[in-house]
């Protein structure tokens, strides 16, 4: 679904840039998934990026999509492009290279998933912060995060990542082909400096053509949630770990046990 052609965009753009831009100088950036391109795509877009590494499980994806994915074959090309084939905590785990951002473009949980792992507590706290540049910045997509569907798993991230990370962010977007509000979370040991002008500067200056989606101001609003979604994030206390997994409503045991 983040791959719909017509919006597909919404959702890239949100999860590469607020990152980037709110890095002083980001050279080096590590995505976890993303074998479509399109993360890789829209990283690459600055100027001041040096190293993309792009590990997905799924050689097949990566395939099929640096085939027929046209909007993305000049990132494929790109020599800054470093596509391994590899669970991402794998991959991270033997590498000795730290990354000023790593990225977060997996799919939802769901019972016996290959992407439940990234989003434990563990996983932040022994591989995620330990591969981080001194100022760097994590981000990972963090499911619906609509009115009706934030509770699934978009606020159980935003409090796990809290347990890891001094300084936290969530922000949300709507996406059409979602039929929903999605949700990312931003997580750093240094603060962010959320100033409009500064962004709307970086922004003119870093990025090599025009973002469909995101400016400054509209970047910040994003950050602003509803009443009753800002209350659930304050009040979240479920972690999410080994023992204590949370499944997506239709992507297996909370279904059934919510039928």
């Amino acid at each position: 679904m983040q791959s719909a052609e017509n919006d597909e965009f919404i959702y890239h753009e949100s999860l590469v840039h607020p990152a980037l831009l709110l890095h002083d100088k980001p050279k080096t950036v590590f995505i976890m998934g993303g074998g479509e391109g399109s993360a890789a795509r829209e990283a690459l877009k600055h100027y001041s990026i040096e190293k993309v590494v792009m590990s997905d499980i799924d050689q097949e994806v990566v395939n099929i999509c640096r085939k027929h994915l046209t909007a993305n074959q000049e990132a494929f090309a790109d020599n800054r492009l470093h596509v391994i084939i590899n669970d991402a905590k794998m991959e991270l785990e033997k590498s000795e290279s730290k990354y000023d951002v790593i990225a977060g473009d997996l799919s939802d949980t769901r019972e016996g998933g290959p992407c439940n792992h990234l989003y434990f507590k563990s996983f932040y706290e022994s591989v995620i912060k330990p591969k981080l540049n001194e100022n760097g910045i994590f981000v990972t997509q963090a499911g619906f995060a609509g009115i009706l569907s934030h509770k699934g798993l978009f606020s159980s991230i935003y409090n796990t990542t809290k347990q890891v990370f001094k300084y936290v962010i969530a922000y949300t977007a709507h996406v059409p082909s979602f039929a929903d509000t999605r949700g990312w979370v931003l997580a750093s040991d240094q603060p962010f400096k959320l100033d409009a002008e500064v962004l709307e500067k970086r922004i003119k200056e870093r990025i090599n053509g025009e973002l469909q989606y995101l400016d400054a101001d509209f970047m910040l609003s994003r950050t602003v949630m509803n009443k009753t979604v800002d209350t659930s994030l304050l009040n979240e206390t479920n972690i999410l770990t080994e023992e204590n997994e949370k499944f997506l409503f239709g992507h297996g045991l909370l279904a059934a046990d919510s039928v």
